[in-house]
């Protein structure tokens, strides 16, 4: 743990943390799999036409309720974007420089902010430095710019020397950030991303496997030039406050919850979902309960989780709600909206990354066999009811009730002279079913989703129908 005390921590993520995107709900874009791009880059093809056609779809995105755009890959790579070759230069797949800012500029017109993905971690093997390195090996002006080089062995590609890949994978090859010239160089891309596209946030790929010190720098970087710009980093194991902290960046993605939510719900386990609550955003004591995690269901890596569950038509509505409900940023994954299936399997992740209306159309074996309109109707209620919300936003969490099969939880914000409580009820009982609220404070509430008015006397017999989630604002 990082010597700062809770005081200082709850400070300080005010400034950069809870008042910084808390009021954000993330559309996420893999553009080269949405576009229907090229697998390979061949170099010598015209400009696509990606942001043009994104663009028709942005009134459709921001019906949802959406009101961020997470952009994978963006710029010049080789094959899947994340093996990067130029950090200055839109890939040519997608576009070019000016119909991206072109279509950020028209997003933020539009209310959307924008954030990109930030691989700083590697790069590919077509990246100049390390075409240097494989043209002139020792002599080499960049042999400082990587990790691991073994001039003493050959690479898998019969290279004269060996280095440190991604995860192994050597065709994505991990840069050495303490080195002052690979920093300026990224520094540099990033102030022309902020100057040029005028992005408003990065998400730094791969953050658990990189030098802390050098988020510091950044954090510095980025905020001298705008102070409420967002760092979110892909953390998948660690401590989340040793990169969510004052000094370094302001999100990580909370893997260590994205399962529980919908599992809770798929196997009728709500202590799942309740002990990791707890254990991170619980009053007393959570751990994360200051940092404002990016909470997710599925994203380009992982199974989609429509596919992850037994009966999507029936669980989706309220595995979303839950979503909207709990701490955290929440984000969706783009197709996921229309309850798509996708799964990795031992031929690749085609199937997590494919093209979609208004690229192409769905493709047939991820679409559903029933009617998934209504998990998009959704998805807007929640997305409005959580806008409107300060306590869902950046409120604090209390469990009130669990069982297997029954979950109630209360959010409050009080603060700047608002005072607001919303209890969030779930139910995964197949038959509708009563449950006295006694556990919640006196008073009139009002059911969010319905418009319903309930007295304290209604709530003590109050009707759950089977799979719902209720979510209950107290009058002041």
């Amino acid at each position: 743990m990082l010597p700062y005390t809770d005081l200082q921590i709850r400070t300080n993520m005010k400034l950069y943390g809870n008042d910084i995107f808390s009021d954000k709900i993330f559309y996420h874009i893999y553009p080269l799999g949405m576009g229907n791009c090229p697998k390979e880059n061949n170099f010598t093809q015209s400009a696509g036409n990606f942001f043009e056609i994104l663009e028709t779809d942005l009134d459709r995105i921001r019906r949802l309720g959406c009101n961020a755009i997470y952009l994978g890959p963006v710029f010049e790579s080789t094959r899947h974007g994340y093996d990067t070759l130029d950090y200055y230069h839109v890939d040519r797949r997608l576009g070019n420089n000016e119909s991206f800012k072109k279509f950020c500029d028209t997003a933020h017109e539009m209310g959307f902010a924008i954030v990109l993905d930030a691989v700083f971690n590697h790069t590919g093997r077509d990246f100049f430095a390390f075409k240097d390195l494989i043209a002139k090996g020792q002599d080499s002006q960049y042999r400082d710019w990587y990790q691991g080089l073994n001039f003493s062995s050959r690479s898998n590609y019969g290279d004269s020397f060996d280095y440190d890949g991604w995860a192994g994978c050597k065709d994505l090859v991990k840069l050495n950030l303490r080195n002052r010239d690979v920093r300026n160089h990224i520094l540099g891309a990033v102030s022309f991303w902020m100057d040029f596209f005028k992005i408003d946030g990065l998400r730094l790929d791969a953050a658990d496997v990189m030098d802390k010190d050098f988020f510091e720098e950044l954090g510095k970087f980025c905020r001298e030039r705008k102070n409420d710009f967002w760092l979110m980093g892909e953390v998948v194991h660690g401590d989340y406050n040793e990169w969510c902290n004052p000094k370094r960046i302001d999100s990580v993605t909370n893997y260590q919850l994205y399962k529980a939510i919908f599992s809770s719900v798929d196997s009728r386990n709500f202590f799942e979902l309740s002990y990791n609550l707890n254990r991170e955003s619980g009053n007393d004591g959570g751990m994360y309960r200051y940092a404002p995690l990016y909470n997710f269901l599925d994203n380009h890596d992982i199974n989609r989780v429509a596919s992850e569950i037994q009966n999507p038509e029936k669980e989706l509505y309220m595995i979303y709600g839950l979503l909207f409900s709990i701490p955290g940023i929440p984000s969706i994954y783009y197709g996921s909206e229309f309850a798509l299936k996708g799964t990795r399997t031992q031929y690749g992740d085609q199937d997590l990354r494919p093209s979609i209306p208004p690229f192409t159309d769905f493709p047939e074996h991820l679409k559903q066999p029933f009617d998934v309109s209504f998990l998009s109707n959704a998805i807007s209620v929640f997305s409005e009811i959580r806008k409107n919300s300060p306590s869902l936003q950046k409120g604090s969490y209390r469990e009130f009730h669990v069982e297997n099969q029954i979950f109630a939880f209360e959010r409050i914000y009080e603060e700047n002279e608002i005072n607001e409580r919303i209890v969030i009820i779930c139910s995964t009982k197949s038959d509708p079913c009563s449950l006295n609220l006694d556990f919640i404070p006196e008073g009139t509430y009002t059911e969010l989703i319905s418009g319903t008015e309930h007295s304290l006397y209604g709530l003590k017999n109050f009707k759950l129908n089977p799979f719902d989630i209720v979510l209950l604002k107290a009058a002041r």
